[in-house]
């Protein structure tokens, strides 16, 4: 796929495209339409098809999207379904189809050009969801190992916890949160999910007496406003500045450690959240909501139930095998 960087004269070079302002770099523009955390996401996206398609001489910045053409994504879409998982390479291509649309918005390619490069099907397939579910056992653990800590960060990170589980937030969601964002009377917690899009959350129970115990260390309006949960010093000061997502991965790994759990990462949290939740007896569309998943079938790939009802179903086999004796 390197005849993609051989261009008409009238298109635009590597060079010619990274020296573009970034109001005019379709990459640039594309990702700035995005959320924090997709933006992150379809970046690496974005550097690996422009590795892939120059042979390692270009990344999403100077690679020249607006010469690609049907027969170079469809190449593309060949090798990403070769190389990733069907819902990874899917992602790839919708970050693709969004960067060719960029470049047909600022003029560098015409709308025909840009319909033919970007109609690429979907890859068909399904994986397991990424991750674990987190044992109830476990999570107590995790809590205990927060409630035992003395220190300021015991108090923060007992809550995080909380919110996660109990909630199903995204680690991004998380770190986003200010204390504004927070009604402890009303016991709601309103999200900014992705693509802009706002959901309440429900604090109850053991999540709220949790954040409580967080607020009487962190202190409150008006003296400290701003990010919900902040950082702190080894000393146990708590400072002003937020957390960021790589924080919250090594908080979790600080306190599975302590907990004796295995490894585990923010996304298992929410994974748990729906799968208790559809085990419990709540109905997917509310889950999908409590979730702020876009669509139902997301939320449904995290259902546990027809994985237990197809063990059951295995139970009633029988397999004529006798065990081996010692020495035999």
């Amino acid at each position: 796929m390197t005849e993609i960087v051989k261009r008409e004269p009238t298109e635009l070079s590597p060079a010619a495209l990274a020296t573009l302002a970034a109001d005019q770099n379709p990459a640039i523009v594309y990702l700035a339409g995005l959320s924090e955390g997709s933006r992150r996401t379809m970046r690496q996206a974005l550097n690996a098809i422009a590795d892939l398609v120059s042979s390692g001489k270009a990344n999403a910045v100077t690679l020249p999207w607006a010469a690609l053409r049907f027969r170079h994504t469809a190449a593309i879409r060949a090798k990403l379904a070769d190389s990733y998982a069907p819902a990874t390479a899917n992602k790839m291509l919708s970050a693709l189809r969004g960067v060719l649309k960029a470049a047909w918005r600022l003029g560098q390619m015409d709308a025909e050009e840009c319909q033919r490069a970007a109609d690429v099907g979907s890859i068909k397939g399904e994986t397991l969801p990424a991750g674990r579910s987190i044992a109830p056992g476990e999570l107590a653990a995790m809590m205990d190992a927060c409630t035992n800590d003395p220190t300021p960060a015991g108090a923060r990170d007992g809550a995080i916890i909380a919110l996660l589980y109990s909630c199903g937030l995204r680690r991004a969601e998380l770190v986003a949160l200010d204390l504004a964002d927070y009604d402890a009377q009303a016991g709601v917690l309103k999200v900014r999910g992705k693509g802009n899009k706002e959901r309440l959350a429900h604090v109850v129970a053991g999540a709220a007496a949790a954040v409580a115990d967080w607020l009487a260390v962190r202190g409150g309006e008006p003296s400290r406003p701003g990010a919900l949960f902040l950082t702190i010093r080894k000393d146990g000061h708590v400072l002003g500045e937020r957390l960021t997502t790589q924080a919250i991965y090594k908080m979790l790994a600080k306190r599975a450690k302590q907990a004796g759990v295995k490894e585990l990462s923010p996304h298992d949290f929410r994974r748990t959240f729906v799968g208790d939740l559809l085990d419990a007896g709540a109905d997917i569309s509310t889950v999908q909501r409590m979730a702020g998943h876009a669509n139902v079938t997301t939320t449904a790939r995290y259902d546990r139930r027809p994985e237990e009802t197809k063990r059951k179903a295995a139970n009633l086999l029988h397999v004529p095998y006798r065990r081996r004796l010692p020495g035999m």
